[in-house]
C-alpha cells in the first residue's frame, strides 16, 4: 500500500497579515519527498492553515497515493475536517469544501493534531515563506 505523511502548518503575523504556508510530504520508507514553503498574501492564520493543508493535498494527489496522513497543529482545522467542530465561518466554509473533496480522492485519509512543538520543521517552512517575500517584495 501507498502511504504518505505530510505535516502541515500556516503562519499570519498579525490577524490577518503577511501568511505562509509550510509542508514536508514523506513517503512510506520515511524519505522526505517534498518540502514546500510559500507565501501567501495577507490573510488571517485559520485561511493559511488551511490554505497549507489544500496546497499539501494537491501535492501528493500526482503521487496516488493510497492512504494520507496528515499532522497539523491547528485544533480549529483538524476538529472541522473530522467532525467535531461546525464550520461557521462563512471565509473558512468553501476551504473546507476543497479539503472534503480532496479527501475523496484518496482510499484512505487521516487528520491528527499534533502540538506546536513536534511540527517545527513545517513551522520554519511556512515563516520562511513570509520571510523571503517580505526581503523580496
Amino acid at each position: 500500500m501507498s502511504c504518505v505523511e505530510i505535516f502541515v502548518d500556516g503562519a499570519s503575523r498579525g490577524n490577518p497579515g503577511h501568511a505562509g504556508i509550510g509542508i514536508i510530504i514523506y513517503d512510506n520508507t520515511g524519505k522526505k519527498v517534498k518540502a514546500i514553503s510559500q507565501y501567501i498574501g495577507k490573510t488571517t492564520n485559520n485561511i493559511a492553515e488551511y490554505k497549507a493543508l489544500i496546497t499539501a493535498l494537491e501535492a501528493v494527489e500526482p503521487l496516488k497515493p493510497e492512504f494520507v496522513k496528515v499532522y497539523m497543529d491547528s485544533e480549529l482545522v483538524v476538529k472541522q475536517i473530522n467532525g467535531e467542530y461546525k464550520v461557521k465561518s462563512k471565509n473558512l466554509k468553501p476551504l473546507y469544501q476543497t479539503v472534503k473533496a480532496y479527501i475523496k480522492s484518496f482510499e484512505g485519509f487521516a487528520l491528527e493534531h499534533i502540538n506546536r512543538g513536534k511540527n517545527t520543521e513545517a513551522d520554519l517552512l511556512a515563516n520562511k515563506g513570509i520571510d523571503n517575500a517580505l526581503k523580496n517584495p
